[in-house]
């Protein structure tokens, strides 16, 4: 592949990626040229979703600013009188968030494009049944973290309108808001919820590791339920004890789901006359 510039013939050849030798193995030379052609289609990809969110800016930002919109107009529904601004500080803010919002946009549109990259680097170096569990991971904590995103974005409305509550409504006060901030604490208290909701697929993964048992599970099954609920307290933006519930429920459900797993599994091994670790070494039934 060739392109003449000003009578320069220009050749894209070194984009391309390096044939796969017959028994599989490449030298460092061919390794780096691979992940230089992965690293290139990303990045081709992600360019081109971040100029498709571009033409939505708009859509995105009103889907970004709904939660708050929906605070204040629960705030207002109790308190009337209440004042609250949404302010960009600094002349160019407005291009910043601009830029902020539509690369993050184009990053999460072709998060599968990319990833595939990722797993086309690293695919050739597994075992076919390290490929079989990475693809199983991977289709099992997608779902998860897109609930937990889900529920996050959900919750956010009432933990701002109660924290916005806690302003005296015997003085003339404006809640101030700045766009740069709130978007920043979105996105963090989505991951914050997102990364939650994968905490099960680790206790399964390390329970098909050996590393853990069901029956250890079972046995901090108590503490882990509090700590569940002391994670939704701490995690969630607000003192109302609904957001706390949306995230601490969840949790304790796919907890107490994950230890009815590891127990299935440690049984499926039994039965095979494998190795079950337990709390004090190792024990085969």
């Amino acid at each position: 592949m060739a392109l003449t510039i000003a009578g320069r013939r220009l050749s894209f050849a070194w984009l391309k990626p390096p044939p796969v030798p017959p028994d599989g193995n490449m030298s460092l030379f061919e390794h780096l040229r691979e992940l230089r052609y992965r690293l290139v289609v990303a990045a081709v990809w992600i360019i081109l979703g971040v100029t498709i969110c571009a033409f939505f800016y708009q859509q995105l930002y009103e889907v970004l600013l709904h939660p708050y919109q929906l605070a204040v107009e629960d705030l207002k529904s109790v308190r009337p009188d209440a004042t609250t601004e949404v302010v960009n500080i600094g002349v160019a803010a407005p291009m910043t968030l601009a830029m902020k919002i539509v690369g993050i946009a184009g990053l999460v549109l072709t998060a599968p494009f990319w990833l595939y990259q990722l797993w086309a680097f690293i695919a050739p170096g597994l075992l076919a049944k390290e490929k079989k569990w990475a693809i199983i991971f991977v289709g099992a904590s997608t779902p998860l973290f897109l609930s937990g995103v889900a529920i996050g974005y959900w919750v956010l409305p009432k933990g701002i309108s109660v924290m916005l509550s806690f302003t005296p409504g015997s003085v003339p006060v404006t809640n101030m808001l700045d766009i740069q901030y709130f978007l920043t604490f979105l996105i963090r208290l989505m991951l914050v919820f997102g990364i939650a909701f994968l905490l099960p697929l680790v206790l399964v993964v390390l329970n098909m590791a050996g590393v853990i048992t069901g029956a250890q599970l079972g046995k901090v099954r108590q503490y882990a339920i509090f700590g569940c609920f002391v994670f939704g307290a701490v995690a969630t933006p607000s003192t109302d004890p609904f957001s706390m519930l949306a995230l601490a429920i969840p949790m304790m459900v796919l907890y107490l789901i994950a230890e009815l797993i590891c127990r299935a599994q440690d049984r499926a091994r039994r039965r095979k006359g494998d190795v079950v670790a337990t709390s004090s070494g190792t024990d085969a039934d």
